[in-house]
């Protein structure tokens, strides 16, 4: 912990509590009578849907697939079967479950590479965007695309080199079908992932981590690729439809290095400091065979952890039946969340090559309120709900809902949850060769 002096979460004899994050030292408060503020962010009055518009609500939707970049690969019908490259005159003739693009605006973009690390496009990226700039459909399509991506930047570049770029980038969008659930009738009926069957959940997830794989397979430059997940305006999302992003970086980022010094001097870190201490203090939201979820200590929002109890550290290294074990606790706790609550998902995990053990973990945060003079002038953090109320609250949602049949079956809620649920065993991952000469 940062700040020895500081136990990680106390309550005040008069009700406040006060938390400091076990890997960051982030002060959190949490005041009494805060915690009653409604969670749902502010919307306008929902609007009828015109007959066929809930496929056409957003450029992530499913009837304008060419206002997105050329498709990587989409998961097709009830098996989820995978379809790359689907050409552009093609795109209409399936219906995709989910979809990977990439993203129109870069956050790092194919220039950055190309420009800082002198990366060029492999064979296969090239061939490509020559089969989709020979096809007059393609051809329509990136010159359309070219076109937005030109006006936004200011900098005009060849058809060809702009087809490169959409297609061989390294920041990339996952999309699900639904906008709105099936049979909406307005538009405040959102898809979310919660809203999601617990299978099509699973198919989500691990098309993710598929995706991670290959990105991280396909910019040799990048030191680690951030996925992320923002649902709903408040939390940072640019679409109302349900999506995650992954994002190659060339380096870890700040927390990733403090996390990786940290283990340096104690490989049990996550164990002592975040799952020991869920334990003592009885945050246990819910498990799975495989996966254990807390609520968060010492975070800016409430915030729920589900920590993989796997030996793997990378999630490709996982199973399938260990990415399912992750994602059937995750799907349970944003259906327990609602869609109508603004949330980020966070993705962490021991980048390749670095020379300690780390556990694959998604954060799940609760958007409900904005940080603002108090926080920037005493950096002590006002969080609305604690972990032992966000307890409560999602252990009661969980019960509903598994009794109304929405979650995957196997989950073990609150006080089913035991001391063995959460025991990590990433410690016991054996690093590869590389990693050890590192270490």
């Amino acid at each position: 912990m940062s700040d020895g002096a500081k136990v990680p979460i106390r309550r005040l004899p008069d009700g406040t509590v006060k938390q400091v994050g076990p890997l960051t030292g982030t002060q959190v408060w949490t005041v009494p009578g805060r915690a009653n503020r409604p969670l749902a962010a502010p919307r306008e009055a929902p609007r009828r849907l015109e007959p066929g518009e809930s496929d056409r609500l957003c450029a992530f939707c499913s009837g304008r697939y060419l206002e997105t970049t050329p498709e990587k690969v989409r998961l097709v019908g009830a098996a989820f079967d995978e379809v790359r490259r689907v050409p552009a005159a093609e795109l209409f003739d399936t219906e995709a479950e989910f979809r990977r693009f990439g993203n129109l605006f870069e956050i790092v973009s194919a220039e950055y590479w190309r420009e800082n690390h002198g990366f060029r496009q492999p064979a296969r990226i090239v061939e490509w965007a020559q089969e989709y700039l020979s096809s007059p459909a393609g051809r329509v399509h990136l010159e359309s695309l070219a076109a937005i991506r030109a006006a936004a930047s200011g900098a005009e570049v060849s058809l060809e080199e702009a087809a490169l770029d959409l297609l061989g980038g390294s920041h990339d969008v996952i999309v699900a079908r639904r906008h709105v659930v099936d049979g909406a009738a307005t538009d405040a009926e959102l898809a979310s992932s919660g809203t999601l069957t617990p299978d099509e959940h699973a198919a989500y997830t691990a098309f993710t981590v598929r995706a991670l794989a290959e990105i991280q397979a396909a910019q040799p430059y990048a030191a680690y690729v951030a996925v992320f997940q923002n649902w709903l305006r408040p939390a940072g999302a640019s679409f109302e439809h349900l999506h995650k992003q992954l994002v190659a970086i060339d380096e870890h980022g700040p927390q990733v290095d403090h996390e990786l010094r940290l283990l340096s001097h104690d490989r049990e870190l996550y164990q002592r400091e975040i799952a020991d201490l869920a334990v003592s203090e009885r945050l246990l939201v819910a498990a799975t065979d495989g996966a254990v979820a807390f609520a968060g200590v010492g975070h800016r929002y409430p915030a729920f952890e589900v920590f993989s109890t796997s030996e793997a550290n990378l999630p490709q290294e996982h199973s399938e039946r260990g990415i399912r074990a992750v994602s059937d606790l995750l799907h349970a706790l944003h259906a327990a969340t609602g869609p109508l609550v603004p949330t980020n998902e966070e993705w962490h995990y021991r980048p390749p090559g670095a020379p300690w053990p780390m556990p694959w973990r998604v954060v799940l945060k609760w958007r409900i309120s904005n940080p603002a003079g108090f926080e920037g002038g005493t950096k002590i953090h006002v969080n609305t709900i604690d972990p032992w109320e966000l307890r409560r609250r999602a252990v009661a949602a969980l019960e509903q809902l598994r009794a109304a049949g929405t979650l995957a079956p196997g989950l073990r809620i609150g006080d089913e949850c035991v001391a063995s649920d959460a025991r990590l065993r990433y410690a016991e991952s054996p690093l590869d060769a590389d990693d050890r000469d590192d270490a």
